[in-house]
């Protein structure tokens, strides 16, 4: 799904750091080598349709490579 994200992420949290994440090895072969974690926040963002909304976000996040594979996982309100 695409979206845009309006505002700063808020309330953000490591849910899984190194060897605990699942996808360890995609991450690695797709982005490179570091030091990747799991994060959770929350932000308001802007759907295809237009509409805006308060929700939960789920990515991954390395040292010198940034976010990646930012994903909807709830909508709050």
């Amino acid at each position: 799904m695409r979206f845009e994200i309006l505002d700063q992420v808020e309330g953000i949290e490591v849910i899984a750091a190194g060897t605990s994440i699942r996808d360890l090895a995609y991450l690695e072969k797709t982005y490179g080598a570091g030091r990747w974690r799991k994060l959770k926040g929350r932000a308001h963002v802007r759907l295809p349709n237009g509409n805006i909304r308060w929700v939960e976000l789920h990515w991954y996040e390395a040292h010198g490579i940034g976010r990646k594979d930012i994903k909807i996982k709830r909508y709050l309100e």
